[in-house]
């Protein structure tokens, strides 16, 4: 049956079956969050769909098993396409009281079997997800900035509202960015936000800093190479790499504790997007946390040499990365 968004509250606790599709993903995100608030429910298995799709046998004993879960479950299977609606159809026909299934699709047209499906059962959810109108990311940005208490004009939100694609996903993350850039000061001018969401056509910077933690020596040195970064560029090179290895220190930490990484990226909260899964556990076998904690100390220092030397920014940097990559992390 379709639901409306501001439905998803009432709907029936008996409820097991969700599909939410559509391109926004920022609201896909907030929608299933209110979904999982509303099962009062942490134990959340996240799955992408050419996962189960290799390996179907492996996934239904795993969330069958009593064992993978202390009390109900929620399973997100992600990326999902018209591929994993036999799968769907063999969750149905079993007994699983206990699990929510909840399937987060990109596009999916009207003749789709999945959206058919679940437009057509009672016993089925489909919410489908529209684009943000710019008044809508409008009003988020404005709210974004009077948290922080930073001037900014009219003018400026309509230009970073409009690098969005009428996803709040993106504007989530052009804020972000901002707010990595600004740390101390209390205003931003039209220049320096042009400076700012131009980085995000190709988003770069924050691949060399995962190749960099990851020690990718010379996909690090390609990515240098081919990229001229400014002495505005190397501020938040700086500030979202020192975001990155707090975070990683935090998983590091904790992956000391357990001794299991898949546990470690799986549980950890903001979740880690299934792309980084990868590159994040390279990064957790490269890095102790006592070599992350000493890495936090350069960082810091790095901005404070730039800041008395701003000309020699981009040497600056450069040399920090690049001496990372030599650098033993795992004794």
């Amino acid at each position: 049956m379709i639901v409306k968004p501001y439905e998803l509250n009432k709907i029936k606790s008996d409820l097991k079956f969700f599909l939410f599709f559509g391109k926004n993903e920022g609201l896909k995100n907030q929608h299933i969050k209110q979904l999982l608030e509303k099962n009062n429910n942490s134990n959340v298995v996240k799955y992408d769909e050419k996962e189960i799709l290799e390996n179907k046998d492996s996934f239904f004993e795993s969330i069958l098993s009593n064992s993978l879960f202390d009390n109900e479950k929620n399973i997100i299977i992600n990326r999902s396409t018209d591929k994993i609606y036999e799968i769907i159809i063999d969750l149905m026909e079993r007994n699983i009281n206990d699990i929510t299934i909840i399937i987060n699709a990109s596009v999916l047209e009207k003749k789709s079997k999945l959206r058919k499906l679940f437009e057509k059962e009672k016993n089925l959810a489909c919410i489908a997800t529209y684009p943000d109108t710019d008044e809508i990311l409008s009003n988020l940005a404005q709210d974004f900035f009077k948290k922080i208490k930073i001037s900014i004009s009219q003018q400026n939100i309509n230009l970073i509202v409009n690098k969005c694609g009428g996803d709040r996903l993106n504007l989530k993350n052009e804020l972000e960015k901002i707010k990595i850039y600004l740390t101390e000061k209390k205003s931003i001018s039209t220049e320096e936000i042009s400076k700012l969401i131009n980085l995000s056509e190709n988003h770069t910077f924050y691949e060399l800093i995962d190749n960099c933690l990851a020690k990718n020596t010379n996909k690090t040195l390609n990515i240098l190479n081919e990229n001229n970064f400014t002495n505005e560029d190397c501020i938040i090179i700086l500030r979202t790499f020192l975001l990155r290895a707090k975070k990683i220190l935090g998983l590091s930490l904790e992956y000391d504790k357990n001794k299991d990484i898949n546990k470690t990226i799986n549980s950890a909260k903001p979740p880690i997007f299934w792309k980084e899964k990868d590159i994040v556990k390279t990064q957790l076998n490269k890095w102790k946390p006592e070599k992350i904690r000493e890495l936090i100390y350069l960082i810091n220092d790095v901005e404070v040499q730039i800041k008395k030397n701003y000309s020699n920014s981009i040497l600056l940097v450069t040399d920090f990365i690049l001496n990372q990559g030599y650098t033993e992390t795992n004794n």
